[in-house]
C-alpha cells in the first residue's frame, strides 16, 4: 500500500488520457539515487525535484510555504527565488513541516505537484527543455515519467529562472 497521492496522481493522469510510464522501485531519497534505481531510460537531469521552501517576507509577517521544482541535477540560486517570490527570507521545511502538508509524504517522495497540497508552483524553465520528466510521486518507492507538456497542463505552474 502507497501513500494515497500516489493513486490521485495516476487517476489525474488516467482521467486526460495522458501518457505516462509507472515505476516501482527500492526507496530513494535524493535524486542522484532516483537517477540510478531508474536506469539509462531517464538521466538526471529529466528528475522533476520537488522542494518545499518556508518563506517569509519580512520581520513581523507570516511564514507561507511554496513547492520550487527543478532539474535533478541542479540547485536553486536562493536570491533569484526570493526575488520572485518578492520574499526576505527562504529555508527549507523540515521533515515535519513536509509531513504536516502533505498528510504523511516524506522527504524525498514528495511529487512536484503542489497543486494536491494547496501550494504555489514555480517550475525552473529548465524543467521544460526535456520532452519527458520524472518524479518520485508521493512515494519514496514510485517514480512516474509523464511529458512536460502534460504536467504543465495538470499543475498550471508559474514558470521562473531559480537555478
Amino acid at each position: 500500500m502507497f501513500h494515497k497521492v500516489v493513486y490521485k496522481i495516476k487517476e489525474l493522469i488516467a482521467q486526460k488520457g495522458y501518457w505516462y510510464e509507472y515505476l516501482e522501485h527500492e526507496p530513494v531519497r535524493t535524486s542522484e539515487e532516483a537517477s540510478k534505481i531508474r536506469g539509462n531510460k531517464y538521466n538526471l537531469s529529466q528528475g522533476a525535484k520537488a522542494l518545499i521552501i518556508r518563506c517569509k517576507r519580512g520581520k513581523n509577517s507570516e511564514r507561507f510555504y511554496v513547492m520550487l521544482v527543478i532539474p535533478g541535477d541542479k540547485k536553486f540560486d536562493k536570491k533569484k527565488t526570493q526575488a520572485i517570490l518578492g520574499v526576505k527570507d527562504t529555508s527549507f521545511a523540515t521533515e515535519e513541516q513536509v509531513a504536516e502538508i502533505t498528510d504523511g509524504i516524506q522527504v524525498g517522495g514528495v511529487p512536484p505537484f503542489g497543486n494536491l497540497f494547496d501550494l504555489e508552483v514555480y517550475v525552473d524553465k529548465k524543467v521544460l527543455e526535456n520532452e519527458k520528466i520524472i518524479f518520485n510521486a508521493g512515494d519514496k518507492r514510485i517514480s512516474i515519467a509523464l511529458k512536460v507538456e502534460d504536467y504543465l497542463k495538470l499543475v498550471n505552474p508559474k514558470i521562473v529562472d531559480i537555478v
